[in-house]
């Protein structure tokens, strides 16, 4: 019986809606596992057939123990995704890399300074924006402004870029009225879509049941994963749509997105068989 750690934080900041389905699915199909806190470490993770990252959602906070983590751990056990998946993932400067590679992204800038963020604003015409870390996870930090309240989105970038990196994305009107397209990919297949609704610092996600993509969307995703050079477990490809209807690329999750395994059982199921052959 493979035996395979699923990987976690010691104090997960909100509950993983995929966590007792998958546990419940692997038990069943006759594989041992368990939830391990990455920051263990007394844990001798080369005793598991697999380690696949899951809920390790405070990696953000301590970002130079986890890319370190990840080097170690993956010398020694099997680690997925990837060790450079998750390394190339961890910031989202990668967005850069795939706007370079003719992929269409949500409008996008990376700042140093909160002095530049006026001028940037104003000569990108955007009229609302969202400001957050180039290394986050959930809503940290993230907040959106409006061009009136440039003096107070330069203050909170400011507060950003006194402890880590900061990016500036256009705010895409669509997505207050019909969300974020969040297409998940399991071991090689785009199994399902939900839409996110728009979520800043201090919300909870809220997310739709599942649909079948669009043509339009599932062409916009294969793009994106037909980038990825390396072997992937899982994957999920964040979509908004710009007001001339093109689908655009908001973030390419590969760390520890959540599959939303709820809205969708045969999902969980082709997980669960890829475990299987993985940790086989």
């Amino acid at each position: 019986m493979p035996i395979i750690a699923f990987v976690t934080c010691r104090n997960i900041p909100e509950p993983d809606l995929d966590e007792s389905l998958l546990l419940d699915a692997c038990r069943k199909a006759g594989i041992d596992c368990e939830l391990v806190p990455w920051e263990d470490t007394g844990i001798d993770w080369s005793r598991y057939d697999m380690v696949v990252l899951r809920s390790s959602w405070n990696y953000f906070e301590r970002e130079t123990e986890f890319r370190a983590w990840i080097d170690s751990t993956s010398k020694n056990a099997n680690v997925w995704n990837g060790r450079k998946l998750l390394l190339d993932n961890l910031d989202k400067h990668y967005l850069a890399d795939l706007d370079l590679l003719g992929i269409p992204i949500v409008p996008t800038r990376f700042v140093s300074s909160a002095n530049e963020l006026s001028s940037m604003v104003i000569s990108e015409t955007w009229d609302s924006f969202v400001v957050k870390p180039t290394i986050s996870a959930g809503s940290f930090m993230t907040r959106k402004f409006s061009v009136d309240e440039l003096p107070q989105a330069s203050c909170f970038l400011g507060e950003i870029l006194q402890s880590r990196g900061a990016m500036v994305q256009k705010f895409m009107g669509r997505v207050a009225d019909g969300g974020e397209v969040a297409l998940i990919h399991i071991d090689g297949v785009l199994t399902h879509g939900v839409v996110k609704h728009p979520r800043f610092v201090g919300q909870d996600e809220s997310v739709s049941e599942a649909f079948v993509p669009t043509p339009e969307q599932s062409v916009a995703a294969r793009r994106v994963m037909n980038t990825v050079r390396e072997p992937w477990l899982y994957a999920r490809v964040d979509l908004m749509q710009s007001d001339e209807g093109q689908w655009l690329l908001s973030e390419l999750e590969l760390i520890e997105p959540s599959l939303f395994f709820l809205q969708h059982q045969p999902a969980l199921d082709r997980f669960v068989e890829a475990l299987k052959r993985l940790a086989g």
